[in-house]
Formats: C-alpha cells, sequence, structure tokens
C-alpha cells in the first residue's frame, strides 16, 4: 500500500470550515488538519481538536494573506489587515519582505497554537504556500532552526512536486507549476535545517463549481512520492466565508466526497492508505 497524507486546510477560518473538518477528523476521512491561529474562531473552536491529539496530524497552516497579524507589522502590514498573496509574492520575488517582522508573526502564530493545544504542531505549512516563498521561508527558518532545536520536530510542507509527476497526474498542471516554481528550494532548505518534508505534493484544484471533485482526486493518487501529501479544501459555506475567501462554491463538493464511500473506495483501488506523516525526534 502507498501511505497518503491526506491534509484539511484551512481551520479556524469560519465556523463552518471547521465544523466540517471535524466531521472528517471523526470519520477517519483525513489525516489531519492545518489551523489558522490567527483568525478570530481559534480560540472557540480549538478545543474540539484536542481530542485528536496523537491520533491526526494537528499543524499550522501559517496565514500571511489573510485578516490581521497577532503582532504589529508596520511594513508588511501597514493598514492593520495583510496584503493579498500576488502582492507579497512579488515583494518575495524582489527579495524586499521585512524579514524579522515576518519571524515575528510566525513566532506568535506558533505560540497561539502551543498554548492552545499544550504541545508541538505535528506540521507548518501556509495558506496559499507563503511559507515558501523566499523571504518569509528565510524567516521560518530563523524561527524553527532555534525554537525547535531540541525535541520533536514538526515535518514542513513541501508544496513543489517534480515535473514528471505533476505531469502524470495530467490535472490543474499549470498552478502546480507555479507554486512549484515560487517555492523551489524549499526542501533543500528543510533538509539543510534538518527538518523533515513530504516527497510528493498534490491536491491543487480549480476551484471551479462545474468541475468533477472525483476526477481531481483520481489524478492526486498518481504518481506518488515516497511520503506524499495531499491536501484538501473542505467545508460548509456561511455568510463569513464568502466575504473573506475566493473559495467558495467548491468546499462543499470536497466535503461531500471526502464523506462518501466513493473516497475510502477510490484509495483502496489506486493501492493507497491514509495515513499521519509523522514529526522527527532530533
Amino acid at each position: 500500500m502507498t501511505l497518503i497524507t491526506l491534509i484539511a486546510d484551512d481551520y479556524a477560518i469560519t465556523a463552518g470550515v471547521s465544523r466540517s473538518i471535524l466531521r472528517l477528523l471523526e470519520h477517519g476521512r483525513i489525516s489531519g488538519t492545518g489551523v489558522m491561529t490567527n483568525r478570530p474562531h481559534w480560540k472557540g473552536w480549538s478545543h474540539a481538536l484536542r481530542g485528536f491529539h496523537g491520533k491526526a496530524d494537528l499543524g499550522v497552516h501559517l496565514n500571511l494573506t489573510l485578516g490581521a497579524p497577532l503582532t504589529n507589522m508596520p511594513l508588511f502590514a501597514a493598514s492593520g489587515r495583510f496584503s493579498a498573496v500576488g502582492e507579497i509574492a512579488k515583494g518575495a520575488l524582489a527579495l524586499r519582505l521585512p524579514v524579522d517582522e515576518i519571524a515575528g508573526e510566525i513566532e506568535a502564530q506558533l505560540d497561539a497554537f502551543e498554548q492552545a493545544m499544550d504541545h508541538r504542531p505535528d506540521f507548518i505549512d501556509g495558506h496559499q504556500h507563503v511559507h515558501g516563498l523566499p523571504g518569509v521561508r528565510k524567516a521560518l527558518f530563523s524561527v524553527l532552526s532555534r525554537r525547535y532545536a531540541k525535541g520533536s520536530k514538526p515535518w514542513l510542507r513541501d508544496p513543489s512536486d517534480s515535473l514528471a509527476r505533476i505531469v502524470k497526474r495530467g490535472r490543474n498542471m499549470q498552478k502546480a507549476l507555479a507554486v512549484g516554481g515560487l517555492t523551489s528550494g524549499f526542501a533543500a532548505s528543510a533538509r539543510k535545517a534538518a527538518f523533515l518534508t513530504n516527497d510528493g505534493f498534490a491536491g491543487f484544484s480549480a476551484f471551479d463549481p462545474k468541475s468533477d471533485y472525483s476526477v481531481d482526486f483520481a489524478s492526486y493518487l498518481k504518481a506518488t512520492g515516497s511520503r506524499h501529501h495531499v491536501m484538501c479544501h473542505p467545508g460548509e459555506v456561511d455568510e463569513e466565508l464568502g466575504r473573506i475567501d475566493p473559495v467558495v462554491a467548491t468546499r462543499p463538493q470536497e466535503l461531500a466526497f471526502l464523506l462518501a464511500d466513493l473516497s475510502t473506495a477510490m484509495l483502496q483501488n489506486a493501492g493507497c492508505e491514509l495515513s499521519r506523516l509523522r514529526p522527527l525526534a532530533s
């Protein structure tokens, strides 16, 4: 069997998304979830995750593109709100991101997780893959190398994959290649800092409500790596989600598919089994 780590992004973005992810965890349909600890919902919904500690991968979905930061960021978020990911990517490629401010915010988001959960995150990734961008990456590894120098190390999501694997899957290739290009070298940086990453990454979607998510999901199970990781974005839609996030219409489709027996059958037919990706012990 090929072991697959299936992670639901965006826990705590809204109540509806959080409630949906809890359903999937309770039914054993996902391997874990990444939480957005700067969102106002985190404190209220954090207690519900405590029962899954040790049973699922519970990580921090670092957020630098939605809502307000937990820290004062006069350069990175001068208005008191984060900028869109496109603006941050431009700053990253121009090497003009305020690394110290970003490091402080990463620290605060990790603190918020550990204070609520009483344990380290099992993994760390980023909303819209922002953690892999130049500048952000530098801040991330400066924090992680100091913070987790001893004891269990979280695993890190590498949002890139090889060209051959992306082509073999044959779905949403442009998005996968674009993200891979922006975050190229992340796995090498992680290895240098002695952190484990996934090997193989899928889950890209056009977020088109007219598309068939089951077709996308089938492609995610092709050309798997040795530590294959698949992201997903399930959720119930509420008024708040429609105001703050562009991914709305397809979330209920992903939720329905993952709750249905078809998702389990598809995994079995592809010779795949859900698993956790264990953190590294130093």
